[in-house]
C-alpha cells in the first residue's frame, strides 16, 4: 500500500514564498465547491501565515451554493447548520504568483476541514482523494492528464442577449470557417496565448501546446499527464483562471460553457487516463492497441458507470446541448481503438504510454469531481474484472443508433440516475451523492422558472 501525500501545505512553504516575493502584497485564497467556481477571499499580506499555521475560516453554505453562488437551503447546511464556519486550509505546491492580477498579488489553493481538522467530505479534493486511496491500497497509482477546449468570446453581448466570437487581435476581424489545426486561427490569437503560456509556466502549471479546434474560434490546449490526480485537477482549476483573467486583460472572455453556440461544437474536457503498478510501471502498457486486460477491465468500469457520473460529467442544463450525433461529444458508453466517435478512446501510440481517453465530460464540468467519477470507474472495473465487450470499428455514432445503449440526455434523467447509483455512493460517499443531487434539483427548479426569450417565440402567438 502506497501513501497519498499530505494534503496540508507546510507553513515553511509560506515562510519561503514571503521571503522570495517582497512586492506580494495580496493572496486570494481559492476553494471550488460542487459547482467547479472557485470562491474564496483576498487577504493582505500580513494575513497569509495565520492560513499555513491554523486555516481561515470559510462558511459552510459556500460547500453547496449553486453554480450563481446562492445558497441551497434544501442541503440543511445554511439556515439549520447556523451557516457554521469550517476552516480552510492550503494546498501543498499552489502558492504562485498571479501575473495577469499584477505583481503583488499571489493564490493559493484550499480544502475544507471541520473545526475538528476532519477532511469535509463535500469537498471534491477531499471526494477525489477518497477514490485515490481505494487505488493506493492495492498498490496503483492512476496516471492522468486533462484536455480543455474553449472559446474566446466578445465580452459585450448583443442586443438580443447572445454571445459572439471575439476579434483577432491582430485583424479585428472573427473567425467564421471552422479553421481546424489552421495556424493562422492561432497566429490571430498569439498575445493571447504569449500571456497564457506565461502565467501558466509562473504558476507551474504544465499548460503545452494549442491548436484551432474543430469550430470557428475554438482552442484546444493539454496539460501535461501525471501521477498525482489531486494535483491534475488543481491544475486544470488554476488553468481555467488563468485562461479566464489573460483573456480579460486582451479585450476577450474565455468562456468553458459546454455549448455556447449552436451552431458550432461544444467544447469538452477530455480525461486522460493509465495506471501505474507499485514499480511504477503502466499496467495498461502493450504492444496490443488495445491494450492489456487490466486497460479493457478499466474500459469495461468505465463503460458501466458513465450513465452513473452524467450528472457530474454534465452537470449544467447547457451541458446536455452539447450531445449530438456526428459532433464528436459521445452519446452512448461505446469504446474503441484510435477512434474518435466513441466516448472512450485507446489512442494510438507507443507501448508504455497505452492509455484511455474519456471523452464525454464536458469543459464546464468540475474537474475533481469528474477524475473522481472516472477514477471510481476505473478502479470498478479492474477490481471486478469487467468485459467492455468488443470495440467499435468505423462510426460509433452509427454502432449507437443500432444499440439499444444510451447515456441520460436531459439534465433531471442523469441526476436521478447518479443519486440510484450503488457504484457512485460507494466511492463518492453517501452524503456527497446526496447533497449533489439536492443541490442540482436546486439549480434545476432556478433556471425552469425563468421564461427565456425561446418562450415567447415559439409559444406567444402559436399557443
Amino acid at each position: 500500500m502506497s501513501a497519498l501525500p499530505s494534503p496540508i501545505a507546510d507553513a515553511e512553504e509560506a515562510r519561503r514564498f514571503l521571503d522570495a516575493y517582497p512586492e506580494v502584497q495580496f493572496f486570494e485564497i481559492l476553494f471550488t465547491a460542487l459547482s467547479g467556481v472557485p470562491r474564496g477571499k483576498r487577504l493582505r499580506r500580513h494575513e497569509l501565515m495565520a492560513i499555513y499555521e491554523y486555516g481561515r475560516f470559510l462558511p459552510g453554505s459556500v460547500l453547496v451554493c449553486d453554480i450563481t453562488g446562492r445558497d441551497c437551503e434544501e442541503t440543511g447546511l445554511v439556515w439549520e447548520d447556523g451557516d457554521a464556519d469550517r476552516l480552510a486550509k492550503p494546498a501543498p505546491g499552489t502558492l504562485v504568483k498571479a501575473p495577469w492580477l499584477g505583481d503583488d498579488i499571489a493564490q493559493v489553493v484550499t480544502s475544507m476541514y471541520e473545526l475538528d481538522g476532519t477532511p469535509n467530505d463535500l469537498d471534491p479534493r477531499h471526494v477525489l482523494r477518497r477514490v485515490l486511496e481505494r487505488f493506493a491500497a492495492d498498490g496503483l497509482t492512476p496516471v492522468v492528464a486533462c484536455e480543455l477546449e474553449y472559446y474566446l468570446v466578445d465580452p459585450k453581448r448583443t442586443a438580443e442577449g447572445g454571445v459572439r466570437l471575439a476579434g483577432a487581435q491582430t485583424t479585428g476581424e472573427r473567425p467564421t470557417l471552422h479553421g481546424v489545426y489552421g495556424l493562422r486561427e492561432l497566429e490571430d490569437f498569439s498575445d493571447f496565448l504569449r500571456g497564457l503560456w506565461a502565467a501558466a509556466d509562473v504558476q507551474g502549471v504544465p499548460l503545452e501546446g494549442a491548436i484551432a479546434e474543430y469550430a470557428a474560434g475554438q482552442l484546444e490546449l493539454t496539460l501535461r499527464h501525471g501521477p498525482d490526480a489531486v494535483r491534475a485537477a488543481d491544475e486544470a482549476v488554476m488553468y481555467k483562471r488563468i485562461a479566464k483573467g489573460v483573456a480579460v486583460r486582451h479585450g476577450a472572455e474565455a468562456t468553458f460553457m459546454a455549448k455556447p453556440f449552436s451552431d458550432r461544437a461544444g467544447s469538452g474536457l477530455h480525461l486522460h487516463v493509465s495506471v501505474n503498478d507499485a514499480k511504477g510501471d503502466n499496467i495498461f502498457a502493450s504492444e496490443d492497441s488495445a491494450g492489456t486486460p487490466a486497460l479493457r477491465h478499466a474500459v469495461g468500469g468505465m463503460k458501466a458507470t458513465l450513465a452513473d457520473g452524467m450528472a457530474i460529467f454534465a452537470p449544467n442544463a447547457n451541458s446536455y446541448r452539447r450531445f449530438r450525433a456526428n459532433s464528436y461529444a459521445p452519446v452512448a458508453p461505446t469504446w474503441g481503438v484510435n477512434n474518435r466517435t466513441v466516448s472512450l478512446r485507446v489512442p494510438a501510440g507507443p507501448a508504455k504510454g497505452r492509455h484511455i481517453e474519456h471523452r464525454v465530460a464536458g469543459a464546464d464540468a468540475n474537474p475533481y469531481l469528474a477524475l473522481a467519477a472516472l477514477l471510481s470507474g476505473v478502479h470498478h472495473g479492474v477490481t471486478h474484472a469487467i468485459d467492455p465487450g468488443p470495440p467499435v470499428v468505423g462510426d460509433g455514432y452509427a454502432a449507437a443508433a443500432a444499440s439499444d445503449l444510451r447515456l441520460p440526455t436531459t439534465w433531471f434523467a442523469a441526476v436521478d440516475h447518479f443519486e440510484r447509483s450503488a457504484v457512485m455512493r460507494d466511492y463518492l460517499g453517501d452524503r456527497f451523492v446526496t447533497m449533489f443531487g439536492k443541490v442540482k434539483r436546486t439549480e434545476q427548479d432556478r433556471f425552469f422558472e425563468v421564461v427565456s426569450p425561446l418562450d415567447y417565440d415559439w409559444y406567444l402567438k402559436n399557443a
